[in-house]
Parts: structure tokens; C-alpha cells; sequence
């Protein structure tokens, strides 16, 4: 793929895909061969304190090819979609300008449904209509929170399903502070513009219990390279237990080891577990919710066969590269 690296970005590639379905090593062999940078879209790995338990590309992964958006938060700040938006776009651009392609590799449906289609105008809720929401969820338990969503916004409550703690707190409080739907607003012809530039979309995937077995095993290397002491560091910082960084998997779960409240092997149970309903919403919302023209790439096949470039790479090289005239 000499002639590859010759070329000019004419455009975005979009890696999305469950977590350790092999999005990071695929966009690693795409980078290296046409010159890319990766910018991240997993809503935990922006985070400098979690480089482990969110398995953060190593260090030396970060020197062979440019990385972007990894590790560049403190836990202490929340971010949202649409500032992630704002950081990729800038990320992307910056790639055009060097002549690199922008590869924008995550697992966070969320994010890449926010920079290809845009995010609603939603008004900023008062943290008194958040924080009541949060006793009322904690009070009524994910069934009762559930019902009580079912009665103020039903065409949210019917998209969500009452594990789904997050979301439904967001549909929740936009609901009762304006008094519209989420899905109205996102319907809404208003707020941020869609995506104005060409892109590839990949979705990476494989049968669930295929990828919780890479989970597991990762879980274990995780363990071994020091994820307690890393879980033991982010509790010394006395954070809000409502920050997004505090709700990473496996935070929640090794601290109530740290904190004497369960033996390490149930707190590794609870944190397979929890990583297993995780994978679930991450399939059926890249399945439902990202693009529907992505091309889907299989992880095993990608794992079993080292010439999977030969079906992607032509489709990079075909639609978003201009090469170079006389490159070699």
C-alpha cells in the first residue's frame, strides 16, 4: 500500500464497535498504512486517571502513530457529547490540515451519533432538577424510575430499558425541565449541523459471548498491570460518586472491595457482569442507532486473518484518499 501513504485525506474513517472487539489494533494496521491519526471516542478513556481499567492504548502504541482525545481530562471534570464533539471536530481538522487521515475509533454510540448527525438544543437542566431526579432513581429502583418515565415521556421510556440508569435520568430531567420529550428535541430541526464532510463507517463485531471472553481475559491482564491500585488512587480524590470517571466499569465494583464491603473474587464477578450488560447496550445501539450504511467488519475473522487489509484497506484507499499524481 505504497501508493496509500502517498495520498491526501479526503475524508473521515469511523471505527465503531463493542469494547474488545478489536476496533484499537484495526485502526492501528489502518493509521500505519495511510498515515492516520486516531482520535478516540470512548467517553472513558478520555479520562487520565483510567488509562487500565479503560484500556487506554499503551504507551507505546501512543509513540508509533498519533493518538488524540486519550487521557487529556481529569476525573474531576464531566464532559458531554457535544464537548466531545467540539474536541473531535477540532481533532479532525487538525489531521486534514497535516495531510493525515482522521480515524475516529470508539466504543460510545453516543459520540458517533453525535458528530455524524449532530446533537438537539437541548437547554442546559438546573442541577436542582438533576439532582432530584437522582434521589428519585435511587429511591424507586430501576423498575419503579422506570414506570414513573413511562407516565411523563412515554416515547423515551419505550426506546430505554430499565438498566439503562443513564439515559433514563437524561430523558428524565429534559422532560420535567422543559416539559418535551428527548426525542422531540432530537427530531427538532435546531442545534448542532450534521456531519459536512465524507467518512467510511466500520462497525467491528462478533458474537457477544466471543467478545465477553475478551473482556474477561482482559479483565485479568487489567488486574495484573495494577487496575486496583489505579481504582485505590481515584477514590483518594474524594470525587462526586455522580462523575462519569466514577461510573467507569469496574470503579464502582473494586472500590466496594477497597472499602472492605466484598471479597475481591465477588467484586471481579460483579465487574464481568456488569461488563456483559455493557457489551449488550453497546451492540444494540451501534446496531440500531449508528449509521446504517457502515460496513460491518467481523472480529474473529479480523483476529484469524492477517490479509483482512485486502477487503479494507481498497475501501479507504477508494473513498477517501486522493493520491498523490507521480507517488509511488
Amino acid at each position: 500500500m505504497n501508493g496509500a501513504r502517498q495520498g491526501h485525506s479526503n475524508g473521515v474513517l469511523v471505527i465503531a464497535g463493542p469494547s474488545a472487539s478489536g476496533k484499537s489494533r484495526l485502526a492501528m494496521a489502518v493509521a500505519s498504512a495511510f498515515n492516520g491519526v486516531i482520535i478516540n471516542a470512548d467517553s472513558m478513556q478520555l479520562y487520565r486517571e483510567l488509562r487500565i481499567l479503560t484500556a487506554r492504548p499503551s504507551p507505546m502504541d501512543e509513540a508509533a502513530i498519533p493518538h488524540r482525545l486519550y487521557g487529556v481530562l481529569p476525573a474531576a471534570e464531566a464532559c458531554s457529547a457535544a464537548a466531545w464533539r467540539e474536541l473531535a471536530l477540532a481533532g479532525i481538522a487538525a489531521a486534514e490540515a497535516a495531510g493525515q487521515l482522521p480515524i475516529v475509533v470508539g466504543g460510545t454510540g453516543l459520540y458517533v451519533r453525535a458528530l455524524l448527525r449532530g446533537l438537539a438544543a437541548v437547554p442546559p437542566i438546573p442541577p436542582s432538577v438533576q439532582a432530584e431526579a437522582r434521589a428519585l432513581q435511587e429511591r424507586l429502583g430501576p423498575e419503579g424510575f422506570h414506570r414513573l418515565l413511562a407516565e411523563r415521556d412515554p416515547a423515551m421510556a419505550a426506546r430505554l430499558p430499565p438498566n439503562d440508569r443513564q439515559r433514563l435520568l437524561r430523558a428524565f430531567t429534559v422532560v420535567t425541565a422543559t416539559g418535551k420529550s428527548l426525542a422531540d428535541w432530537q427530531n427538532a430541526e435546531d442545534g448542532t449541523p450534521a456531519f459536512d464532510r465524507p467518512y467510511l463507517g466500520l462497525r467491528v463485531d462478533a458474537p457477544r459471548e466471543w467478545i465477553c471472553a475478551r473482556c474477561d481475559a482482559r479483565l485479568e491482564r487489567m488486574m495484573e498491570e495494577g487496575a486496583l491500585d489505579e481504582v485505590r488512587a481515584l477514590l483518594a480524590l474524594n470525587l462526586d460518586p455522580e462523575l462519569p470517571a466514577m461510573k467507569a466499569l469496574g470503579v464502582r465494583e473494586l472500590a466496594r472491595h477497597l472499602r472492605g464491603e466484598e471479597t475481591l473474587d465477588a467484586a471481579l464477578a460483579a465487574t464481568r457482569l456488569a461488563t456483559r450488560r455493557y457489551v449488550k447496550r453497546q451492540t444494540t445501539w451501534l446496531r440500531n442507532q449508528v449509521e446504517h450504511n457502515f460496513i460491518a467488519v467481523n472480529s474473529i475473522e479480523m483476529e484469524l486473518n492477517s490479509n483482512i487489509s485486502v477487503k479494507i484497506f481498497p475501501l479507504i484507499q477508494n473513498k477517501l484518499l486522493t493520491v498523490q499524481r507521480g507517488g509511488v
